[in-house]
């Protein structure tokens, strides 16, 4: 109970709310270390989120990895035209703890890139599930998608490997 006051109110103190700003989703939840989750997104063991809207999935990685990985100072991402595939490497993330493969939650043609990360990779840690998303993929088995995790599932992982930590 006295954890979630001070949590209530040091959310208060920074200004963090429940209130949708996002317009990827229409809510989100806080876990207990505070990541976002979105709801509306599915979610990687790996960390990596994934929005499909109509033909095109858009990948990037979780509030949840950025957190753990600290200032992110460089991004590497592949070419338009490629192709990634499920639980593939399709580019890295460096930042100023470590470097890390990020892996692709599904198979499919990447049709976009976001190349302002090249510029400013900082992106997504203010902002992992809007500017900082990172590849457009066309998805050549959409079926993949049922394999991932929600919000609830993906917050109560995180949980669970955090404590486990």
């Amino acid at each position: 109970m006295a954890l979630r006051m001070w949590a209530s109110s040091t959310a208060n103190a920074l200004r963090v709310s429940c209130a949708a700003k996002s317009s990827l989703s229409p809510a989100f939840c806080l876990s207990r270390c505070f990541s976002t989750v979105l709801d509306g997104l599915k979610y990687a063991s790996s960390h990596e989120w994934v929005k499909h809207e109509g033909a095109v999935a858009t990948i990037g990685i979780t509030d949840h990895a950025q957190d753990h990985l600290g200032e992110v100072v460089f991004v590497e991402l592949p070419e338009p035209g490629g192709s990634v595939s499920k639980g593939g490497s399709f580019g890295a993330v460096e930042s100023v703890k470590a470097t890390s493969d990020v892996n692709s939650p599904i198979s499919g043609e990447i049709v976009e890139v976001n190349t302002k990360l090249s510029e400013a990779p900082g992106l997504i840690n203010s902002s992992p599930y809007e500017n900082g998303w990172m590849i457009k993929v066309k998805p050549s088995s959409p079926s993949e998608l049922e394999s991932l995790m929600g919000p609830k599932e993906y917050t109560k992982f995180c949980e669970e490997e955090d404590a486990a930590h």
